[in-house]
């Protein structure tokens, strides 16, 4: 008996060990907090003499070495009937973006967000997030398409987790996140600034190529991992 017990395990043992624990999530919330002081001293530092340069790089170095690949946190808003709606609630993979109204967004951004929307809307959730008041969020919503989701957090009457002054405060306006059906963080990117003498037309094209690259990039492949999961969930 105990010869044939350990034929067995030698026959399987290779397997069990080969095996990987199934790592923990490691939460947006988390990550940042651990990284986000040396980031602005070192940012604060290149900003104040001017190397924007530097800053940008160490921008996409956080993201692309600490925060990529961790999950978001589900923070809530609120829609434009003040309803509260929480991130999980978009089950499709979400493109979210976040302004303010103060926070006047690159020439040509708008529109080339507006037709990406109209055109992917069945595949990805297209998020306008606003940092102010109910009023503006309204307001400022008349110049997006309808397939487009405006919600807002009214920081003045916030009660959501702290990732929510994160989200704000720790990497600026506009920016944007690509996050998978599951709401892992498959990029991060800031908006694009035409120079001022851009015509409309190049500065939409820019935008859009911009865009939809990250998109092909970094969320149609995970909706057709969300897709095919549904099909065989069905």
């Amino acid at each position: 008996m105990k010869r044939v017990l350990l034929f067995v395990l030698i026959l399987i043992g290779p397997h069990l060990f080969s095996q990987e624990t199934p790592r923990d999530k490691v939460y947006f919330s988390q990550i940042l907090s651990e990284h986000l002081a040396d980031y602005n001293r070192k940012a604060d530092l290149a900003y104040r003499f001017r190397d924007y340069e530097k800053a940008k790089k160490l921008f996409d170095s956080l993201t692309s070495n600490f925060l990529e690949g961790s999950y978001m946190d589900n923070f809530g808003f609120y829609d434009l009937k003040k309803k509260e709606v929480h991130l999980y609630d978009y089950k499709k993979p979400v493109f979210l973006i976040t302004y303010a109204s103060w926070c006047i967004p690159g020439k040509g951004e708008i529109p080339a967000l507006n037709k990406l929307a109209s055109e992917l809307k069945d595949k990805i959730d297209f998020v306008v997030l606003y940092w102010d008041t109910h009023t503006k969020a309204k307001e400022m919503a008349k110049q997006f398409d309808s397939a487009i989701h405006v919600v807002y957090v009214d920081e003045s009457a916030n009660t959501s987790p702290y990732v929510i002054k994160q989200l704000k405060h720790s990497l600026g306006l506009p920016t944007c996140f690509l996050l998978s059906g599951n709401k892992e963080i498959t990029g991060i990117r800031r908006s694009i600034f035409p120079g001022m003498q851009t015509d409309e037309e190049t500065a939409f094209t820019q935008n859009y190529m911009a865009m939809e690259t990250s998109i092909n990039n970094d969320l149609i492949k995970t909706y057709t991992e969300y897709a095919e999961n549904v099909s065989l969930e069905d």
